[in-house]
């Protein structure tokens, strides 16, 4: 009867209980379901430490903002100072006055974490480092982080430059899912730069568990004095994406078996639960002045929770609408939906047309309320 008993209180506790011998040799570490954040696994994930190079994850969302806001292309092409083309460190080895574009720039922040392309792309943006060091600390104060200061754009060993796992966790949940064009770059395992001349670079990404852990599409690795070994990375596996962050390993071999204690642990303990399938009817909009009166909102992706394997949970929507606006083209987002457990959401995906929508011209529209009338409808 004990042993019964014991195995329901076990069955019941939190799955982050057993967790604590996954990563003996990090200062700190964390794991979490990246589209809610959901913590599956914690140690020390607010003591204040030097991420090394890991601060780039911060440089690397603004730079996609700039982009996704047309401010910046990535053939842009930038000339590099000799600011840039004097850091030390990691490196793609910019010469002074060089030029680059943004795209293979960002490859080499992304796949070789060079210090001379993140400056380059920093002072391209802002006019200057300092500057661009700015809007990142702007950018964490938005983001709600309270463990994080960076007084650089690479991540080299300064005073008063540190931030957290939880706050590094939150960092590449922002990446991943609202700026998702980043698996782009940092899923290369390796390529070249300056491919058609003299000077070929060749790239190999630092992060080695894109060749070694099935399912691994980023996401960022630091190494400096200060901050020891440390890896941000994030896999997935069908429709559940993990990610896992450990801090301060002695090398870079405990430091990614570590990060596979922990992305193992996470697969092995969670499940995903289909609520609703891609293209499902959420709900029809009356639009009085498109060539269709009532439009399509469906779901663009599956919606998706990531559960613990014994949970039982209860969930709840929240549908948002966007102002619309004619015309509508098929798969343009129209909205959002939320999943809410606990009133605390858990899941999001967004709500797009399934079909396109033009608007009327006026005798058209005209000729409709006309037969609304004559019909009754109106």
């Amino acid at each position: 009867m004990k042993k019964i008993i014991l195995l329901l209180i076990l069955l019941c506790m939190p799955i982050t209980a057993f967790a604590e011998e996954l990563i003996p040799n990090a200062k700190s570490g964390i794991l979490i379901e990246a589209n809610s954040g959901k913590i599956i696994y914690e140690k020390n994930i607010n003591d204040e430490l030097s991420v090394a190079s890991m601060t780039k994850m911060v440089a690397q969302i603004i730079i996609l903002e700039e982009i996704e806001k047309g401010k910046i292309k990535w053939d842009d092409v930038v000339t590099v100072s000799k600011n840039a083309s004097g850091m030390g460190g990691s490196q793609i080895y910019l010469e002074t006055g060089e030029k680059m574009t943004v795209e293979d720039l960002m490859k080499g922040v992304s796949v070789a974490s060079g210090n001379d392309a993140t400056v380059a792309l920093a002072e391209y943006i802002s006019g200057s480092e300092e500057n661009f060091v700015k809007r990142m600390n702007k950018k964490i104060k938005e983001l709600g982080l309270k463990h994080t200061n960076f007084m650089n754009s690479t991540g080299l060993d300064e005073k008063n430059h540190y931030s957290s796992a939880y706050d590094m966790a939150m960092i590449a949940k922002e990446l991943v899912v609202n700026h998702p064009e980043i698996l782009r770059f940092s899923s290369i395992y390796e390529d070249y730069l300056r491919k058609d001349t003299d000077n070929k670079f060749w790239l190999v990404n630092t992060n080695k568990l894109i060749s070694q852990y099935n399912g691994t599409d980023g996401l960022k690795t630091g190494h400096t004095d200060n901050a020891g070994y440390c890896l941000a990375a994030t896999v997935k596996r069908d429709d559940l994406r993990l990610i896992g962050i450990v801090l301060g390993e002695e090398n870079s071999k405990v430091r990614n078996s570590e990060t596979i204690n922990l992305l193992d642990y996470g697969f092995n303990n969670m499940k995903v639960k289909t609520l609703k399938k891609k293209n499902t009817l959420i709900k029809k909009i009356y639009l009085d002045k498109a060539d269709k009166e009532y439009i399509n909102v469906v779901l663009k992706d599956n919606l998706v929770v990531a559960e613990g394997i014994n949970d039982k949970n209860n969930y709840k929507f929240n549908i948002n609408i966007d102002k619309i606006k004619l015309p509508i083209k098929k798969n343009d987002k129209l909205g959002t939906i939320e999943v809410l457990s606990n009133n605390k959401v858990v899941s999001k995906d967004i709500l797009i047309s399934d079909t396109n929508s033009n608007k009327l011209n006026l005798l058209d529209l005209y000729k409709r309320n006309i037969f609304n009338i004559i019909s009754g409808n109106i």
